[in-house]
């Protein structure tokens, strides 16, 4: 077995685009249909095999995360906490979360990016066993303006990545999850600030690109992807995740299952975990697939 790879869930940023709901909040606690926001990103690390994961929130907010999540215990997995003084650029996880990744690989998941595919679990264990190289994923959207693009020559072969592009090359965006070796963290050391001031993300997918190091995998129309950092993407991705729910009647998404289904945790401890929130409809549809099992 290779070395087991960690995870980070960053959950910063200001969330001006979400004012005034984040005037006291900030937007990763805010409710998609019936459940925390941060609750998804954090599913999906741990879909990928995930148990070791630092969340990383500004000192004002990672109280009420810790409150909320705990260190991880009730879902068979480790959380630890880091404080982001100011948002300087998604990059900056890596350097805030130097000692935790130390020379393991890592995966970065952003705190507003929810996805849904019944083969997730698959695509992300597949992205964590890749060894030695960076994996982000494809997107195709419609506005490739407000994205990270991928350029590809007429081979299908990726040949460049822009930050939100005036002039986009494709409309393949590269959403926010990203795999990556434990270079990563001086691959972030070495680039400089955006024009905008921040450490970005393209910045380091760039570098690896440059070193034959980036491995892309395109996501097809049966992949779900939502970027909630707007109120309409929020209103937008609740009523698909109830959608969803109420079609295949079982939840998504939620840390109780994906720790039942991953071996994180056993029958008795999942039922001790749904009886927590067992008066509300999130702990009733739980407790029911130990009914249905």
């Amino acid at each position: 077995m290779g070395v087991r790879r960690k995870g980070i869930l960053l959950a910063g940023g200001s969330g001006i685009r979400l004012g005034p709901l984040t005037s006291v909040t900030c937007k990763q606690l805010l409710p998609v249909y019936d459940r925390p926001m941060v609750y998804y990103p954090l599913s999906t690390l741990m879909q990928a095999g995930i148990q070791d994961i630092l969340l990383i929130s500004s000192p004002e907010y990672l109280p009420q995360f810790q409150k909320l999540l705990g260190d991880g215990s009730q879902w068979g997995i480790a959380l630890s906490y880091c404080e982001q003084a100011s948002p300087d650029g998604i990059a900056q996880a890596f350097l805030l979360g130097e000692k935790f990744i130390g020379d393991t690989p890592v995966a970065l998941a952003l705190g507003d990016n929810i996805f849904y595919s019944s083969e997730l679990s698959q695509l992300l264990q597949n992205a964590s066993a890749v060894t030695g190289k960076a994996t982000v994923f494809g997107y195709r959207v419609a506005n490739p303006s407000a994205f990270g693009i991928l350029e590809m020559d007429a081979a299908g072969t990726v040949t460049s990545i822009e930050e939100k592009p005036q002039n986009p090359k494709s409309h393949w965006a590269v959403p926010g999850l990203y795999f990556y070796d434990a270079d990563v963290v001086q691959i972030a050391k070495n680039i400089c600030p955006s024009p905008r001031g921040e450490l970005e993300i393209t910045d380091v997918n760039r570098a690896y690109l440059d070193q034959g190091r980036l491995t892309v995998a395109f996501l097809d129309a049966s992949t779900a992807w939502f970027d909630s950092g707007t109120a309409d993407a929020l209103l937008e991705t609740s009523m698909f995740v109830k959608a969803v729910e109420e079609r295949i009647g079982q939840k998504i998404s939620c840390p109780e299952e994906i720790a039942l289904s991953m071996g994180y945790m056993d029958r008795t401890q999942f039922r001790a975990a749904c009886e927590k929130v067992a008066k509300s409809s999130y702990g009733r549809s739980l407790l029911m697939l130990l009914e249905d099992a």
